[in-house]
């Protein structure tokens, strides 16, 4: 995928681009649950497309977050202190990153994705 992109590959990550922005948009966050599988399905390994997300999703979620700030929609407190345990575990989950193997990363996103899943039906 790094050398060249057919008009097929092209197409389909702006599509899939499309669909992440809107769900993140709309939700407020999950666009990453799409992206990662997205991108696995167009022909990127588990460390790449895991990185590879949350690049992409970093404008994604500043245009959302101008979008809810200017509706009056964020409490500026939990930002703050959120925002401080997000970076911390930024650092340690990239960190984790360079230390799991594809395998073993594809199988915690799978948890995670799942147990995010469940919690959201109960």
């Amino acid at each position: 995928m790094k050398n060249s992109l057919s008009i097929a590959k092209i197409s389909g990550l702006v599509v899939a681009g499309m669909i992440i922005g809107v769900i993140n948009g709309f939700f407020g966050g999950g666009g990453g649950m799409i992206c990662v599988p997205a991108l696995l399905l167009l022909g990127l390994v588990n460390k790449e497309a895991q990185a590879t997300a949350i690049l992409i999703m970093l404008p994604i979620s500043i245009a959302s977050a101008i979008i809810y700030y200017t509706n009056g929609f964020v409490e500026w407190e939990t930002v703050l202190y959120v925002a401080i345990g997000s970076c911390l575990g930024g650092i340690i989950g990239a960190y984790l990153l360079k230390k799991l193997s594809n395998n073993v990363l594809q199988y915690v996103f799978a948890v995670v994705v799942l147990a995010a899943g469940i919690r959201m039906l109960i």
